[in-house]
């Protein structure tokens, strides 16, 4: 078979799966629990990276594999299902569907750029920052707009909307975004336990 099967991989096709699964929960109208494999998705694709690496000595090809493979995926988990799920939302009017194509378009561009860099770069040291929003700050951006789904009640949509549009448009920014290091992702991962908490409970008490 074509292609790398060890451990290095494994959060990367882990993630995807979430994605894929999100997709499909979010088009049979179970809309929560697309945003929880959104931010699961997150989760997998934040220390991805850091497992390949464990990996000493791994070929070119390797490395050439994991790269493109997690940019593939991240567009699925993090460029297709925030739209999916914006869909179900009620971004589903005729004006509105060039927010839906917008928003993973440029989710595209973003990681197509990434990958050329990375090309170009060719292993000369570790990425220290990024140039325009990265993709997947979407498992978090998202699911802290779905806190407000109730508050907002028929304006949640044209939120949502609006922040798909603003997130597209970071994407494909010049705003230059330092890598976050172990103590911000610890960071990162408390806030999302935090949204989960905000989201069920107001999923309840409202």
């Amino acid at each position: 078979m074509i292609g790398f099967y060890d451990y290095t991989v494994i959060l990367t096709y882990l993630g995807f799966a979430s994605g894929v699964f999100g997709i499909l929960m979010a088009f049979n109208g179970h809309v929560l629990t697309a945003v929880l494999a959104l931010m699961f998705s997150g989760l997998c694709d934040m220390f991805d990276g850091k497992v390949a690496r464990t990996k000493k000595k791994r070929t070119k090809e390797e490395k050439s594999f994991g790269i493109q493979l997690d940019s593939l995926s991240d567009l699925v988990c993090f460029g297709v299902l925030p739209a999916v799920i914006g869909y179900k939302l009620g971004i589903n009017k005729c004006y509105m569907i060039p927010l839906l194509i917008f928003y993973p378009l440029a989710g595209l561009i973003r990681l197509a750029y990434f990958n050329m860099l990375e090309t170009m770069r060719d292993g000369d040291g570790p990425v220290k920052e990024y140039v325009g929003l990265p993709i997947t700050s979407a498992a978090l951006l998202f699911p802290f707009l779905f806190i407000f789904k109730k508050l907002l009640g028929k304006y949640f949509a044209l939120a949502y909307g609006i922040g798909l549009f603003v997130v597209g448009l970071l994407f494909i920014s010049k705003i230059k975004i330092k890598k976050p290091k172990t103590k911000q992702m610890i960071i990162m991962i408390l806030v999302g336990v935090l949204e989960i908490l905000l989201i069920l409970t107001v999923k309840r008490f409202l």
